[in-house]
């Protein structure tokens, strides 16, 4: 399953947490209210996400935006789009069959 991007570098993100009145630890929680198993997202997760600075991460799992967009009350898709399809169609790993 191909990861979720968050769109705008996080901005949206960001927004919704602020309208909710939800810090980054505040958000992990709810995440775990809204997690079928219980477990949600960590806090240093929800950070990388909706930060801004060189630990902050564009990509997560489906699952990961799925609770965050939950537990925030908001569609997935306003926060979270899918990756552009590649049309890269070049082979990119060898067989190990073949030899140099």
């Amino acid at each position: 399953m191909p990861k979720l991007l968050r769109k705008s570098e996080g901005q949206p993100l960001r927004t919704a947490m602020e309208s909710a009145g939800l810090s980054g630890p505040d958000l992990a929680e709810a995440t775990r209210r809204v997690d079928p198993d219980g477990k949600g997202v960590s806090p240093a997760t929800v950070g990388r996400l909706a930060g801004q600075g060189k630990t902050a991460r564009n990509a997560c799992e489906l699952k990961t935006a799925w609770v965050i967009a939950e537990a925030l009350d908001e569609p997935l898709q306003r926060l979270f789009s899918m990756p552009t399809r590649s049309t890269v169609t070049v082979e990119r790993s060898r067989s190990d069959a073949e030899e140099e």
